[in-house]
């Protein structure tokens, strides 16, 4: 589990709640997180997670022609890809967009919907995160959408408590600023994966059976443990108790590529986080990383992704 935590905390997200949404049965709407809702935020990001948080009440969700998830209150749905989704308190009924629904906070720090027959009440809360990680390897295997009641855990209980606070308490605009919940997402969104992984049967490709297995996942944690580390696949090797052919072939068929293609990836990876971040020289950036030259690290960031670092670091910002 510790690569796992590793790569959460490695995955810098940022989002916040827009929306404080109240249904009456019967309703449906559509929905999707929009431009317009992360700007408030900041720069749109790469990445739109979609999430909603069921305060009060239940409800039905579906993305395309999936099965629908059943949410009850206290539980958080998540869309990893923010894909388009309906949802209700029945799904054949006629949706309505819910971007038709919204009335812009008058004064507030959320947006509000009011919708409904008048029957049995659901409160749902609004919001994304997101980060700018191309290929972000959680995201990747991720189902479209899981769901979690997060205080059916330990460290899960505080959260979700904290979090029912502070929507309650910005809904009625005793809160002003939306960091706090953008930090309480975030530790949810982060629970709420770990637990989704760990719950995963072992036999799956990729991430799902590299949490499983114990030679891979020890690998995992060293890589992004040790970042700037001069790796080689017989160090990893070495380090996990293995000859170096057997790990090799063993890391390649669980995660789908090699050790040393996998780690110059999540490198970038995290110089890209770095060069957003902070105010450290290019250079600095690079050896942090593991790059032992500016050069080097300049030339395999443009083809991870399209620009040198210099250039990527003044668009981001």
């Amino acid at each position: 589990m510790d690569a796992i935590l590793d790569i959460l905390h490695a995955t810098r997200l940022t989002g916040g709640v827009f929306l404080d949404a109240e249904f009456t049965a019967p309703w449906c709407v559509t929905a999707r997180i929009g431009p317009e809702d992360c700007t408030p935020f900041g720069p749109q990001p790469v990445n739109i997670i979609a999430y909603h948080y069921v305060s009060e009440g239940r409800l039905l969700l579906t993305v395309d022609d999936e099965p629908p998830v059943v949410v009850e209150g206290g539980e958080i749905v998540i869309l990893p890809r923010n894909d388009p989704h309906r949802l209700g308190s029945g799904l054949n009924l006629r949706a309505v967009s819910a971007e038709r629904l919204i009335q812009p906070a008058a004064g507030g720090p959320l947006a509000r919907i009011v919708h409904g027959g008048g029957g049995e009440r659901t409160r749902i809360f609004c919001g994304f995160l997101g980060n700018d990680t191309p290929n972000d390897p959680i995201v990747r295997i991720l189902p479209r959408v899981f769901k979690v009641h997060v205080a059916d855990s330990p460290s899960g209980t505080w959260i979700e408590s904290s979090l029912r606070f502070s929507v309650e308490e910005q809904a009625a605009g005793a809160v002003k600023s939306p960091a706090v919940l953008a930090r309480l997402t975030e530790l949810l969104f982060m629970e709420a994966v770990r637990r989704y992984l760990v719950s995963l049967p072992a036999g799956q490709s990729g991430w799902r059976e590299g949490v499983h297995d114990p030679m891979v996942s020890r690998a995992l944690g060293l890589l992004h443990s040790r970042l700037n580390q001069r790796w080689t696949t017989q160090d990893l090797a070495g380090a996990v108790g293995m000859s170096r052919s057997a790990f090799a072939e063993r890391f390649t068929r669980v995660m789908g590529e090699p050790p040393m293609r996998y780690l110059a990836q999540h490198r970038l990876q995290a110089a890209a986080e770095q060069l957003r971040n902070s105010s450290e020289s290019i250079s600095r950036v690079a050896f942090k990383v593991g790059y032992e030259s500016e050069a080097a690290f300049n030339r395999a960031f443009k083809r991870e992704f399209g620009v040198p670092p210099s250039s990527w670091r003044k668009q981001s910002q």
